[in-house]
């Protein structure tokens, strides 16, 4: 049996939506046990998205398998000493609650240190626990808006989001690796550790170039659409047959080999306009009617076929079906499948691939399909399990 890095390790999860369900994911398959805690009869209210993948929510599928799902409400009276049982076996808690919800359930680090000096605790929230956003409400769109996202991505007339949860998988990346750094921490101290991830921070991080490009009040970097805003010709552009084929021109001797073999106009090399990518972003109009120009005689595999002879970058414009087929993916063996409630389900296997192991990838689970087994695990009797159903505690 293949050993993995987090084997042995236990993580509950106090989660829904995507930034903490996206990094207790990736825990589970490096190997951690996750135990996700669900509100009973409702659960992760992500399961409610959409009905897309055999009446599974898209975003609910992605995140979530290789969990367990444990049904609780942590509001109840007899919460806390299941809370306190699982805790006190488990090595890590995830909690993207709303902000001041996990300390006043007493799920704070500095309640828990003191019972379990080896845990640690990461609480995954909008803005941070201090400072005067504290208790704001943030969700992906919001957070993209208020760290200047939105501001360089759309088109000059109109500001456009990212078309996934790049607020959330940002802060569910950085608390993972965050994670990872205390788990290792810990071999050499014994003690746990607090994460604060804050979404705003780690948008904010990736948001690096503009903020620099803007340094001291500058300009920032233009909307461009699907262009590149400072770097020219890089982006879309439609061949005779009505595709479009992305370019990216780096550096001069791309510009000479984009003029001699794809334009075919040696000319415009030492065309004044054009002599600096600083010169050819001023002139794009001028230079993108020459290249439509050309582009227009040909079809996007002719372009493609020119594009590769002269060592220029490229990339097609696909769609979400062409994804699904892609060669390269196919090629590299990166789908597998995972089973879920409506049965089994295509799954990309996760980023990096590792010699030395293999991710592991179980189910999407059911909503409190492990409730009777994690509790028994705990030590409550069929009897105590009956009761708290009865009384609403799973």
């Amino acid at each position: 049996m293949t050993s993995r890095p987090l084997d042995g390790i236990t993580v509950v999860a106090l989660e829904h939506a995507i930034a903490a369900p996206f990094c207790t994911r990736q825990l589970a398959e490096m190997g951690a046990r996750v135990i996700k805690i669900e509100r009973p009869q409702v659960g992760d209210f992500a399961r409610g998205y959409d009905s897309r993948v055999k009446g599974l929510a898209s975003h609910f599928v992605w995140t979530n398998r290789s969990k367990e799902s444990l049904t609780l409400d942590i509001k109840h009276k007899q919460a806390q000493e299941i809370l306190m049982r699982l805790l006190a076996q488990s090595d890590v808690l995830v909690q993207n609650l709303a902000p001041g919800a996990a300390a006043r359930l007493g799920l704070s680090y500095d309640r828990l240190s003191a019972k379990y000096p080896r845990l640690i605790v990461c609480d995954i929230s909008g803005y941070g626990e201090d400072g005067p956003f504290r208790d704001k409400k943030a969700y992906d769109l919001l957070i993209q808006s208020e760290s200047g996202f939105l501001s360089v991505t759309g088109t000059p007339e109109q500001p456009v989001k990212a078309g996934c949860s790049i607020a959330d998988i940002a802060a569910g990346m950085y608390a993972y690796t965050n994670i990872l750094a205390a788990l290792i921490h810990r071999q050499t101290t014994q003690r746990g550790a607090s994460i604060d991830v804050s979404m705003l921070e780690s948008m904010v991080e990736w948001m690096g170039y503009p903020l620099y490009y803007a340094f001291e009040g500058a300009a920032p970097p233009p909307r461009a659409a699907a262009a590149h805003a400072t770097i020219y010709p890089y982006g879309p552009f439609r061949a005779g047959d009505g595709q479009s084929v992305m370019l990216g021109l780096q550096n001069e001797r791309e510009w000479e080999s984009f003029c001699k073999e794809v334009l075919r106009q040696p000319e415009l090399i030492t065309d004044a306009r054009f002599t600096t990518n600083a010169a050819r972003a001023q002139h794009r109009d001028s230079l993108g009617t020459i290249i439509d120009q050309v582009f227009g005689g040909l079809t996007a595999a002719e372009v493609v076929s020119r594009l590769e002879s002269a060592q220029i970058a490229n990339a097609r414009v696909n769609q979400m079906k062409d994804v699904w087929n892609h060669e390269q993916l196919q090629a590299r063996g990166r789908w597998t499948s995972v089973s879920s409630p409506a049965g089994e389900i295509p799954a990309l296997l996760p980023p990096g691939r590792s010699s030395a192991f293999d991710p592991l990838l179980r189910a999407i689970p059911e909503l409190g399909e492990h409730t009777q087994s994690i509790l028994t695990e705990l030590g409550y009797t069929k009897s105590d399990i009956s009761q708290m159903r009865a009384s609403g505690v799973v």
